[in-house]
C-alpha cells in the first residue's frame, strides 16, 4: 500500500502544475481551482483501481477534472440563482500586471485578461473544455475527444464555436 501511495504521489507531483492551470482557466478563480484540483486527486485516488493503464494517466485525470469543473459550475449556478446574485466575480482578483509596464498599461492588461477570463468562464461546458485542452494545453482533437467523450470532429467543431464566441465577447477591447 505504501508503494501505491508513493507512486500516486509521484504522479501528482508530475501533473499538478498542468492540472491546476487547466482548472484555473476553466473556473476562472485560483482558490476554487485549488480546491477542485484537490477534489480531482481525491477522486482519482478513490477510483485508482478502475484506472486502465492502457490510457494516459494525465488524460484520465483530465476527464475527472472536467467532471469536477462541470459539477462546480452547476452548483455555482444554483447558488447564484438561490441567492439572486447573477453577476460574475470581481475582475480585480484576476488582474495581473507584468511588472515592467506602466500603471496604465498594467491596468489595461489586467482588464483585458479579466475580460478574457470572464468570457472563458461564461462558455458552456461543451465548448470550454475542448478549447482549454486544445488551445492552452496543446492536446490533439483525438485526445480531447477521449477526455470529454466526443469524436475528434466534434471537438474541432466545439473549439471553432468557442473561439467564435470568445471573439464576439471580446469585440471592441
Amino acid at each position: 500500500m505504501t508503494g501505491d501511495r508513493a507512486a500516486f504521489s509521484a504522479l501528482m507531483t508530475a501533473t499538478k502544475g498542468d492540472l491546476h492551470r487547466f482548472v484555473r482557466r476553466y473556473v476562472g478563480d485560483d482558490d476554487e481551482a485549488y480546491d477542485l484540483v484537490q477534489e480531482t486527486y481525491t477522486s482519482a485516488w478513490l477510483a485508482i483501481r478502475r484506472y486502465d493503464p492502457s490510457r494516459s494517466f494525465p488524460t484520465w485525470l483530465r476527464s475527472i477534472a472536467v467532471n469536477k469543473c462541470r459539477d462546480w459550475g452547476r452548483k455555482r449556478t444554483v447558488r447564484r440563482v438561490v441567492r439572486g446574485v447573477m453577476g460574475l466575480d470581481a475582475p480585480e482578483a484576476l488582474a495581473v500586471g507584468d511588472g515592467t509596464a506602466s500603471p496604465e498599461e498594467r491596468l489595461d492588461q489586467g482588464q483585458r485578461r479579466a475580460a478574457l477570463d470572464r468570457a472563458i468562464t461564461a462558455l458552456p461546458d461543451a465548448l470550454k473544455a475542448p478549447l482549454l485542452l486544445t488551445a492552452l494545453e496543446g492536446r490533439s482533437h483525438a485526445e480531447v475527444g477521449r477526455i470529454v467523450g466526443a469524436t475528434p470532429k466534434a471537438v474541432e467543431t466545439r473549439v471553432a464555436r468557442a473561439r467564435a464566441r470568445l471573439a464576439e465577447a471580446l469585440r471592441g477591447l
